[in-house]
């Protein structure tokens, strides 16, 4: 890996001393204007954010430090002893939906520490947005051994922050001497990386655990996008963006897609876009860019009430529309059991309790996938094709 040198002076500042040749910067007076003005200091650009949206941040960061001091008195830090050294893995709870990933886990979860869940077995679980799958303790004596003893694995790695270990700036110094991986947003189309991406945390000051393998592409399996913010109604286009780039699979030009619940419009517009036949239904219209588009073509009805015998065998079936899972259950089932359709996307919306066994029986369909997409809220999504199920 290629250091790059710098310059003298700011070798020097950096030890401390200030450089031989730098000029002494004179001191001024404070600007009193303001205090003159009946301020109190000088005065401040206006910020550019919303009270309400500043607000909204800080009451979202409060709630999340109270839930890391509850799962701590629940959760007390093992001791090195205790920690698993085989057949476990490491799984990532979405942030704010801890305790569905803990109901799912039950039994299996050995300890857990911020958002991760040390976990019995190498089965993943739906409500992990990423899993260590190969995690495995490394000694960090000092940074130089840390990076010597990750990159002895493999290349590419992307640390988790544990703020309550107390050692982020022990780790970011570990991430800056490790080869850089890069993290732009993806433009809607390209492949998700497939270069293997290890993940590692900073356990105590001189303990790494790390993984060299996990279960996503992205860096704590957190999808970003280049976002179109003109076009289409709302950002629920995004969760069909990530679900077709982490499955690899989408509606090719001309196929028949059906998108029950559609209104306003975000899946219709990204499925229409991808040059595919929309039947979309809905008891309202859709939004009129998207109810505009020649390829669209929009009903006003029930999504319950469209029976798959009636309609002939589609391409894509799908569903974000606001229902009970249990509810969708039955739908999909309906459509699969008549050979309808060749695949499914769906989103499993939760009330205020996580209804696992519904969560099992989509998982149990054969050639279905259920998982939490970064872009899921309280939500999980159903991806299922039927090649998988032969």
């Amino acid at each position: 890996m290629q250091h790059r040198r710098l310059p003298p002076a700011a070798r020097s500042s950096r030890s401390g001393h200030a450089p031989a040749s730098a000029p002494v910067r004179e001191r001024t007076a404070p600007d009193t204007s303001a205090r003159e003005r009946g301020g109190g200091g000088p005065v401040q650009p206006p910020s550019s954010q919303p009270e309400w949206r500043r607000q909204r941040r800080e009451r979202r960061a409060a709630a999340q430090a109270d839930e890391r001091r509850k799962l701590a008195q629940r959760w007390p830090l093992l001791p090195r002893e205790a920690l698993p050294q085989e057949d476990f893995t490491v799984q990532l709870a979405p942030y704010g939906y801890m305790e569905p990933l803990l109901e799912e886990l039950g039994e299996r979860v050995l300890t857990v520490r911020g958002r991760l869940v040390l976990a019995r077995g190498g089965e993943a679980a739906a409500w992990a947005q990423n899993v260590w799958t190969a995690p495995r303790w490394l000694e960090a004596a000092s940074i130089g051994q840390a990076v010597r003893a990750l990159t002895a694995l493999q290349r590419n790695w992307r640390g988790h922050a544990l703020p309550e270990s107390g050692h982020q700036r022990r780790q970011a110094l570990m991430e800056a001497a490790l080869p850089h991986v890069g993290s732009r947003p993806l433009h809607f189309g390209e492949a998700a990386p497939t270069a293997p991406l290890g993940a590692f945390t900073l356990w105590e000051h001189d303990l790494l655990l790390a993984s060299p393998s996990t279960s996503s592409p992205f860096a704590d399996g957190e999808a970003h996008f280049e976002e179109n913010r003109t076009e289409p109604p709302g950002r629920a286009y995004l969760k069909l963006w990530e679900a077709f780039t982490l499955d690899g699979r989408r509606p090719r030009h001309g196929e028949l897609c059906v998108d029950l619940g559609a209104s306003p419009g975000g899946w219709t517009w990204v499925l229409a876009g991808l040059g595919a036949r929309v039947f979309s239904l809905d008891k309202v219209e859709l939004a009129p860019q998207v109810g505009c588009l020649p390829n669209v073509n929009h009903c006003l009805g029930s999504g319950f009430g469209l029976d798959p015998r009636h309609v002939g065998r589609v391409d894509w079936l799908f569903s974000d529309m606001i229902c009970y899972p249990e509810r969708l259950l039955q739908v999909v089932r309906q459509w699969i059991g008549a050979r309808a359709c060749a695949h499914v996307v769906c989103t499993l919306k939760f009330q205020a309790e996580t209804d696992h066994a519904v969560s099992r029986a989509f998982a149990a369909i054969p050639g279905g996938r259920l998982l939490h997409l970064f872009c899921n809220k309280h939500e999980l999504t159903f991806i299922w094709h039927e090649d998988a199920a032969i």
